[in-house]
């Protein structure tokens, strides 16, 4: 696990990521801090930044970078009018391309009910394929 980095409130057998060959998978990243408490509570801004600087931290502990990411899988949180509902998507979104380079890598974004600790607005995993 990168230093300074958060962690479940409880033990359990998870990895942030592993490097199996060329492979980098990143786990769900979240925007909390290494006592387990969420970060920017009900700003989607904060927590997209932190949950990408938390996958950041994953990569480059494995040897790898966003230009090296070919998936990622976006699940956030959205509880308010219909009508806004875009909006918070393209506030999301314009932190995540702070991170993507061109071209970024294939990507999902779903709409979810509610993610693991009360509080979080987005979860994001990828997969990333090191040059040989």
């Amino acid at each position: 696990m990168p230093r300074d980095h958060w962690d479940w409130p409880i033990p359990v057998p998870f990895s942030q990521g592993w490097k199996v060959g060329n492979l980098v998978f990143v786990g769900g990243q979240v925007s909390m801090d290494t006592e387990g408490n969420v970060i920017g509570e009900d700003d989607i801004e904060v927590q997209t930044r932190v949950t990408f600087e938390n996958i950041t931290k994953v990569l480059e502990g494995a040897g790898a970078s966003w230009k090296d990411v070919v998936k990622l899988n976006t699940f956030y949180v959205y509880g308010g009018p219909e009508s806004e509902r875009q909006a918070f998507w393209e506030k999301m979104t314009r932190v995540r391309l702070e991170f993507l380079p061109q071209p970024g890598p294939v990507g999902t974004a779903v709409c979810v009910a509610g993610l693991a600790m009360p509080g979080l607005l987005i979860e994001a995993e990828c997969i990333a394929v090191l040059d040989s």
